[in-house]
């Protein structure tokens, strides 16, 4: 049987802790030397210091170009933050104007994804068609599109990705504030009529964003005027659909135990994002280096601004996660978390072999 297509996931995601430095070249080269990824996505947090915002930066927009994944607000410009992505990490600058990503003496988190084929076309579907770019990565099943808005119901932006994406995020980047429109296939029974906001807390919310149209294995579907296409308006959109041993988009139950479910991925994560759809409460990040060892495995929350928290809520392991507290956040019996989560490697790989537990 195939277990996997991606016997190596560093290829396509890592995840890499470093300290800021305050100077400019600034290399963060990451851990795995035998193989190298240039990152299309950058997503860096400050894990000490409270009151740092997130930070996404991506190729297909620019190093200069920077959105808050916490923040309401549209796109930032800074020519002394980020300066470049490398063959194997990214480089900073000095900090200049924006001291969230490397400050001196300050730890980081960042969550690193490859995508890689660029292109650009038109968008299709009703009204104005518009120019768009991507950078996109059948194989990770990842894809970035830069697009314009053109205010009319049914606008559709082609994601390359040839398969039907299970998430995607889409964010103004000029032109009016407004939230991170979130889709993920188990957000509801009806998840095209849904959509969670990565900036807030808020359970998953009835919301015509996507037109009430479910993406397909060719372009995500807009309404029209809504904050994910307001005419001339520019946007970003995060597109991801899964791939068997790298990537999964699911969702469990809470059992209100501390002995909380298994969930099953097929892969030892090195990330994983959960959201609770009920309940109006923060989503939640654990990964592979921080601290790197069950149970101690550190959380972030992409909708605020705090430090690393330390509670033990989960483990990971060989072949998914398993669920360590009965919080609001992650395990309320009856009520469902969706989750996103990347390999550190799979759990058999296409040879038959075994990986690792922690």
């Amino acid at each position: 049987m195939a277990y996997t297509t991606i016997d190596n996931p560093e290829l396509f995601f890592q995840c890499k802790l470093y300290t800021g430095n305050g100077s400019d070249d600034h290399g963060i080269t990451f851990d795995v030397t035998d193989t190298s990824m240039q990152p299309d996505a950058v997503w860096i947090k400050s894990r000490t210091q409270s009151g740092y915002n997130h930070c996404l930066i991506d190729s297909v927009r620019g190093v200069t170009k920077f959105l808050r994944p916490n923040l309401y607000n549209d796109e930032d410009t800074y020519s002394d933050a980020f300066k470049s992505f490398d063959s194997n990490g990214f480089t900073l600058d000095d900090d200049g104007s924006n001291s969230e990503v490397n400050q001196n003496t300050k730890t980081y988190v960042s969550w690193c994804w490859k995508a890689g084929t660029t292109g650009s076309g038109t968008t299709t579907g009703s009204g104005t068609g518009q120019a768009y770019t991507y950078s996109v990565s059948t194989t990770a099943g990842f894809s970035i599109m830069a697009y314009t808005g053109n205010g009319t119901a049914n606008h559709t932006i082609p994601h390359h990705l040839g398969a039907v994406p299970k998430m995607f995020w889409v964010k103004i980047r000029s032109g009016d504030n407004n939230n991170w429109g979130v889709y993920h296939h188990n957000s509801n029974a009806n998840p095209e009529q849904y959509a969670f906001y990565l900036d807030s807390n808020s359970a998953a919310t009835d919301d015509i964003f996507m037109n009430d149209v479910a993406p397909t294995s060719s372009v995500i579907n807009l309404s029209g005027g809504n904050y994910g296409n307001v005419n001339t308006n520019t946007y970003i959109s995060y597109c991801w659909s899964e791939v068997q041993g790298y990537s999964k988009f699911g969702k469990y139950v809470g059992n209100g135990n501390a002995d909380g479910p298994f969930v099953y991925t097929g892969f030892k994560p090195a990330f994983i994002m959960y959201k609770n759809t009920a309940r109006s409460i923060s989503w939640l990040i654990h990964d592979n280096k921080r601290l790197g060892y069950n149970p101690d495995n550190d959380e972030q929350h992409p909708d605020t601004n705090a430090a690393d928290g330390t509670d033990d809520r989960a483990d990971i392991l060989s072949n998914g996660f398993k669920i360590r507290e009965s919080s609001n956040l992650m395990n309320v019996s009856g009520e469902v978390v969706t989750y996103m989560a990347f390999a550190e490697s799979p759990f058999v790989n296409s040879n038959g072999v075994p990986n690792n537990a922690r």
